[in-house]
């Protein structure tokens, strides 16, 4: 039986490097597209909505979302309650 050990060397020759996001806003989007299974024609935006919006609405959105939609295609009832909740926003700041 042949042992396979690598040399320290080799490790960090083979190791990946993850970028962390930048912004907070982008690891809230990368959360809902893998909660809510975002197709990749969406994603792009799932990014806009969480830079354009303030995290509270945003996490409410998929609060809703996952609490309200158990099956089906959750991430377009999540761009429905997004909807409401930036219509909701706008009227209040009217207000």
């Amino acid at each position: 039986m042949k042992a396979d050990f690598q040399s320290f060397s080799d490790i960090f020759k083979n190791r990946q490097l993850v970028k962390a996001p930048a912004y907070p806003w982008q690891d809230l989007a990368l959360r809902i597209i893998k909660e809510l299974d975002i197709p990749g024609f969406k994603r792009s935006s799932v990014f806009k909505a969480c830079k354009d919006l303030p995290q509270n609405v945003v996490e409410l959105a998929l609060n809703d979302t996952k609490e309200l939609c158990k099956s089906g295609m959750k991430w377009k009832y999540f761009f429905k309650v997004l909807d409401v909740k930036k219509i909701n926003k706008k009227i209040d700041e009217k207000k």
